[in-house]
């Protein structure tokens, strides 16, 4: 829960006034997740003699959890740490450890990796190449939208409430993506340690597979990834290259690509067979049955 102060006395958490940004506002929500309450203070001028002992001060102040001044601390690829990387840095292990989280320390460098970094890169004025030749919005395009629109009666703090909620649904998700990725991550690792010389896997359940079959070795024979389709029956999806080579290590047939039904079983001659992508990456299968038939079609030698 987050009240909001008067007066740096009052506070337990100050940060700047103004302008919000996605840095200011997900450090505040992971602050609201971490504390639970936060009676915060916006401000543009802090008075050290003020502070509470306790108090934590963020994205303004030039101490420890700000990133303004000379010398602020840098990651090892050299983005520096905005409030929200340095409070998560300071605070996220003891945060996940509070939530019992699996494999802690891979999900805190995989939460850093994913979200905070570019976060704080984009803070810095990083920002990402893209090629499109339409208007895409980084998620801290999104979050500057909640600022008090021009000629409006909007209240500051009361868009910054709003945007905090948003970024802490956000950030819960992700917590929740990526220790679902990182258990994913570990399960597969030990299925591929028992891989035989097939040019399949088939799953029992649909697990995220892709990264940890993409880096490691011992699954390179791999063509094809098999698992229960949350739109009943099996798919069969091809693998890519590699991480960056999307291309498929084997497409599906060319006479296979974009049908279904009666017309995919006639021209495969596979019953069961019920559709194929157009791009040639996925096909979907009614039976096991028909799952056997279609890898033994595709790997022949």
């Amino acid at each position: 829960m987050i009240t909001f102060v008067n007066s740096m006395e009052e506070a337990n958490c100050i940060t700047h006034s103004g302008t919000m940004h996605a840095d200011d506002v997900f450090a505040t929500a992971f602050l609201e997740l971490y504390l639970k309450n936060i009676k915060l203070f916006r401000t543009n001028l802090v008075n050290k003699e003020k502070l509470n002992k306790e108090t934590i001060v963020y994205d303004i102040g030039r101490e420890k959890f700000d990133h303004h001044q000379i010398g602020a601390l840098k990651r090892e690829n050299g983005i520096t740490y905005c409030s929200f990387g340095l409070l998560w840095k300071e605070y996220g292990k003891k945060f996940l450890n509070d939530r019992k989280i699996q494999y802690l320390d891979d999900v805190f460098i995989g939460i850093d990796l994913d979200l905070i970094e570019g976060i704080d890169a984009d803070d810095n004025g990083v920002f990402p190449k893209i090629d499109a030749n339409y208007k895409v919005k980084t998620l801290s395009n999104v979050i500057k939208l909640f600022n008090p629109s021009y000629n409006s009666s909007e209240n500051e703090n009361d868009q910054f409430l709003r945007a905090v909620n948003v970024a802490k649904s956000i950030l819960e998700e992700e917590i929740s993506y990526i220790t679902g990725k990182v258990i994913a991550f570990k399960k597969m690792q030990k299925i591929i340690d028992n891989l035989d010389d097939k040019k399949y896997l088939i799953l029992d359940e649909y697990v995220p597979y892709e990264e940890a079959i993409l880096n490691n070795q011992k699954a390179n024979n791999l063509l094809f990834v098999v698992f229960p389709s949350n739109r009943g029956g099996y798919a069969i999806k091809t693998l890519p290259k590699s991480i960056e080579d999307k291309t498929s290590r084997m497409e599906m047939p060319l006479e296979w690509a974009g049908l279904s039904g009666e017309n995919l079983e006639n021209v495969s001659l596979i019953k069961g067979l019920n559709f194929c992508h157009l791009g040639r990456f996925l096909v979907n299968c009614e039976t096991l049955e028909a799952v056997y038939k279609v890898l033994e079609y595709l790997c022949q030698e």
